[in-house]
């Protein structure tokens, strides 16, 4: 026969029979059965009662409670600003990081293609002749960018410089043109320079992860320029 210690009497831990009641098992034993009950609840029969509360009467059956359902594992945000960029997996990683930590960040280029690239070149050498010479570091591919620049003064518009350009980065490798800049490969972005910077952005931008360099001028225009 089954036996149970019952906290009662001279010696609280000598053990009784079980004694089934008619509400469940050992009720008739349950040191509470002498107290008021049953006391029908919302939750079912007995599931007020003094020994119910207490866990002393088996009365209500109720299922063991199960862990909720594990919540799907949510989805990426996806940042159409940060996407149209076309970076490569480095540097849309870093863009998505800076964007995490600084939210008011705008970003301004990402990826770009030889046209792409000789329009954003043309655009500053309207405004300073020297401007490939001052800005690159020294490489094939500057050299002859600023060439072309040197012996065509006469090509004075963007239009026209960004034509001559163009067909200088036609003439190089690509090993040539991931000397001349990253924005080639998609491992380059700038960001729009705030002044002053009490957000903090340029340092949070130095500190993402797989940065190889970050420039806060290009020739004598502020830029902030982010490498990988």
């Amino acid at each position: 026969m089954a036996t149970m210690r019952k906290p009662l009497g001279d010696n609280p831990w000598q053990m009784y029979p079980w004694t089934p009641g008619p509400w469940g098992i050992n009720d008739t034993g349950s040191p509470f059965s002498g107290l008021p009950g049953p006391t029908p609840g919302s939750w079912g029969i007995n599931d007020g009662s003094p020994g119910c509360i207490l866990g002393m009467s088996h009365g209500l059956k109720l299922p063991f409670p199960q862990p909720a359902p594990a919540a799907a594992d949510a989805k990426p945000v996806s940042d159409p600003d940060i996407e149209a960029l076309n970076l490569s997996d480095t540097a849309r990683k870093a863009a998505y990081e800076l964007k995490k930590k600084k939210p008011s960040v705008v970003f301004t280029s990402g990826r770009r293609d030889k046209d792409e690239q000789a329009s954003a070149m043309a655009a500053n050498v309207t405004q300073d002749r020297d401007w490939i010479k001052n800005t690159y570091a020294k490489s094939a591919a500057r050299d002859a960018c600023q060439k072309w620049v040197d012996d065509n003064k006469d090509k004075k518009t963007q239009a026209e410089i960004t034509t001559g350009l163009k067909g200088v980065l036609d003439s190089l490798t690509d090993a040539q043109l991931g000397e001349l800049t990253k924005h080639l490969s998609g491992n380059a972005f700038d960001v729009q320079p705030v002044s002053p910077d009490t957000g903090d952005i340029k340092k949070a931008i130095k500190g993402l992860t797989g940065i190889k360099k970050f420039l806060e001028k290009e020739g004598k225009l502020v830029r902030w320029h982010a490498e990988f």
